[in-house]
């Protein structure tokens, strides 16, 4: 069995055991907070966002740009109560707050510096804290905002699926009968073939979701499993991307053997998008 899950590691990148446990982890506390008590999805979510927003921060530093990490935490964690009491309104506006608080938070380090750093420089990082908040903070409080609205957390847990479809179509298909690499230079394991077996089995799940869950025509289903087809592997190349040019295998080692939180949920960030955006197209 050991000798089975090491050969499995080696083709597919990652510790399958671990991948399955975290998963289902992930799914039941995800699960209880939205059909138990929606507000309880609050911690859930500024638990992933400040923990996706801390590794991101840190893992920058490998790229020469220094992220204030406190501040970006602090933005990233108050900006769900926000979203769920006050709506995109009240984000957007802590969002901007957040990105103020850390270029005054750098700006402070900056001038304390010796030998002072150029201010060039203290641009970049900011950018860079920037690009932290919109990649993490502003994609992840899209499940908030959609869990806060009537019914969202159905849609919430449905784009989930449809998320764990693609992640698991292209795993089974990638792993028997990937060949052609997709994009060798960012991520070499993904082929064509499980990208294939991913729009097949979210195509099914948005289906099924749609009719059973959501209350929407079947053509819907189609539509959701196409563009959370899109967005997951967008998703999934876009975190690869940023590892390979900060020179990392994972965001952190916050999973001890199994990379970040952040490498766990790269696929659910801009599908969170998708989901409200469509919840918000259809009613």
């Amino acid at each position: 069995m050991e000798a089975r899950n090491q050969r499995l590691t080696a083709r597919t990148g990652r510790n399958l055991p671990a991948a399955i446990g975290i998963a289902l982890a992930f799914a039941a506390v995800m699960l209880g907070s939205q059909l138990a008590y929606k507000p309880s999805f609050m911690v859930v979510a500024a638990f992933l966002i400040g923990v996706g927003v801390y590794e991101l921060a840190s893992a920058m530093r490998f790229g020469g740009r220094d992220v204030p990490r406190i501040p970006s935490v602090i933005a990233g964690v108050a900006i769900v109560p926000a979203a769920y009491f006050g709506g995109p309104e009240a984000a957007l506006v802590v969002l901007l707050g957040g990105v103020v608080l850390i270029a005054a938070w750098r700006a402070v380090e900056f001038l304390g510096t010796t030998p002072r750093l150029t201010v060039a420089s203290l641009g970049q990082d900011v950018a860079a804290g920037l690009f932290v908040q919109l990649y993490v903070t502003l994609l992840g409080v899209c499940t908030v905002l959609l869990t806060a609205l009537p019914d969202g957390n159905l849609w919430v847990i449905g784009f989930v699926v449809v998320v764990v479809a693609v992640d698991t179509g292209a795993y089974a298909t990638g792993l028997n009968f990937g060949k052609h690499p997709m994009a060798p230079r960012i991520s070499p394991k993904k082929t064509w073939e499980g990208f294939a077996g991913s729009v097949t089995a979210a195509l099914i799940a948005g289906v099924l979701i749609s009719w059973l869950m959501l209350g929407q025509a079947w053509w819907f289903g189609l539509v959701l499993g196409v563009l959370i087809t899109l967005s997951a592997t967008l998703g999934d190349l876009t975190e690869s991307l940023i590892k390979r040019d900060l020179g990392i295998k994972d965001i952190s080692t916050f999973l001890p053997g199994h990379g970040g939180m952040l490498d766990r949920i790269d696929s659910v960030l801009p599908s969170a998008a998708v989901a409200y955006v469509l919840y918000l197209v259809v009613h």
